[in-house]
Order: C-alpha cells, then sequence, then structure tokens
C-alpha cells in the first residue's frame, strides 16, 4: 500500500485511474476569467478598420458607387495638384528668354520645337513666331487658336470632378431612400421594434454623409482648380500679346526686332 501512495497507481492494476473532473459551475466562472484577462492583455487588432466595414456593408449596396466615387475624386485631385504647377504651366523667365532668342538668332523650327514642348506659355508663344512675319491680326489669332488648345488640356479632368461633387450627394440621398424602403419593408405589421428601426434609419443615413463628405472637398477642389485655370489664361494672353507688341514694334519697354 505505501508503494500504491507513492507511485499514485490503482491498487488494483487491471483498472485504470478514473480522473475527478470538477463541476461545470466551477469550471465556467475560471474560462470566463481567463478569457477577460487574456482580452487584457491581448486586444483586438483592426477593430475601427472592420467597425468601418461592417458600417459600409449595413449600408447597402449604394454606398459603394460613393466610395468608388471618392477614389477617383481624391485620384484628381492629386493629378490636378501636381499638373497646374504654376512653375510647369508659366515658367518665370521663359518670356525674356524667347524674346532673347529672338533678337539673337531669329526663329527656326528647332526652336520652335523645343519653345513648344517646353510648357503651356511656350506653346502659345511658339504659336505667335511661326506667324512672325505674317500681319499683326493673324498672329494675334493664331495666338488664340493655341491658347485656346492649351485651355482645353489645362481643364482636363475638371469636369469629372465637378461632376462628382453634384452627383455625390443625389447618390447618397439614393442609398438612403433605398436603405429606408428596405427597413420599412422588411418590418412585419405589429411587430415593429422602435430601437431596431431607429437604428436601422440611422445606418441608411450613412449614405447621405458621405455624399456630403465627398461633395465638399470636391466642390472647393474644382472651384480652386478652376479658378487657377483661368488666371492661367489670363497671363498666357498677355504675354502673348506682349509678344505681338514687341514683335510689331510698338511697345515703348522693348526695342522693335528684326528676325
Amino acid at each position: 500500500m505505501v508503494i500504491h501512495r507513492f507511485l499514485w497507481i490503482s491498487p488494483d492494476p487491471l483498472q485504470p485511474r478514473v480522473e475527478q473532473r470538477l463541476p461545470d459551475a466551477v469550471v465556467a466562472p475560471r474560462k470566463l476569467a481567463a478569457a477577460e484577462r487574456f482580452a487584457v492583455h491581448c486586444p483586438r487588432q483592426n477593430t475601427k478598420g472592420t467597425a468601418l466595414f461592417a458600417i459600409l456593408q449595413a449600408a447597402g449596396w449604394p454606398i459603394w458607387f460613393l466610395l468608388a466615387a471618392s477614389i477617383i475624386a481624391l485620384a484628381l485631385i492629386i493629378e490636378r495638384s501636381l499638373s497646374l504647377r504654376a512653375k510647369r504651366i508659366i515658367p518665370p523667365a521663359l518670356f525674356e528668354q524667347v524674346v532673347s532668342v529672338y533678337r539673337r538668332q531669329g526663329v527656326s523650327d528647332d526652336v520652335l520645337d523645343k519653345l513648344g514642348k517646353d510648357s503651356p506659355l511656350g506653346a502659345v508663344l511658339a504659336a505667335g513666331l511661326r506667324n512672325h512675319k505674317s500681319s499683326r491680326y493673324v498672329m494675334k489669332e493664331a495666338i488664340e487658336e493655341a491658347g485656346r488648345a492649351v485651355a482645353h488640356d489645362l481643364e482636363r479632368f475638371l469636369t469629372t470632378l465637378g461632376t462628382i461633387a453634384t452627383a455625390a450627394p443625389l447618390l447618397g440621398l439614393f442609398g438612403t431612400v433605398i436603405g429606408m424602403i428596405e427597413i420599412f419593408g422588411s418590418q412585419a405589421p405589429g411587430s415593429a421594434n422602435p430601437q431596431q428601426l431607429a437604428h436601422g434609419i440611422s445606418i441608411a443615413l450613412y449614405n447621405t454623409a458621405f455624399g456630403i463628405a465627398i461633395a465638399i472637398p470636391s466642390l472647393i477642389f474644382y472651384r480652386h482648380f478652376k479658378n487657377k485655370v483661368d488666371t492661367f489664361v489670363v497671363e498666357m494672353e498677355l504675354q502673348a500679346s506682349k509678344l505681338v507688341d514687341i514683335l510689331h514694334g510698338e511697345r515703348a519697354d522693348y526695342p522693335p526686332l528684326r528676325a
């Protein structure tokens, strides 16, 4: 019997040892406490991302159109911000360089090609220099045609950005209406839960809020870029008109030039 107590084996070697199990009333609280301690020391990751994805799913299929519109609007804003830089559109010393080159060596095809590819202002000035031997009217007409083409290129994608700014609130309102139709259609007569109904309406209103959140920055940047393009066009017209006056010898601040 001493050997039996010491080695913890059954007195009867033919019968297996029966383990004693604690009752569930004792085990369950211990498991719950262990789970709580694990949750405290190891918090869940990406909780905010999961909640946002759940909101997008609950808001219904119309919100995915708004999500696509927001991505497109952000891409257009970044692209136009990089493209519509003043130094890229109207280089500060380009006009003086053009006048200096014209004074030294006149006009050549190589110079005109390089000038036309330099910048939008260079394209406008190159169009005028190609007709430097023509009358003042012909030269200004060529500059105006080139200016219209440059202005159209500068306004690229602005129509799309303005359309997103206008359509985003309507898409949000459309999503909210669709969500409310589904919520009220799923309620059985006489068994409506006010809390569940209010929660469903709040989820549906995410469409409207998301649409307005997209429209506000899109409209602001659309107006900003539109005004920026108009300012560039006016500045290019002024410099092109100055070039016409210089070539035709009708300005006092620059001497007449001859090719």
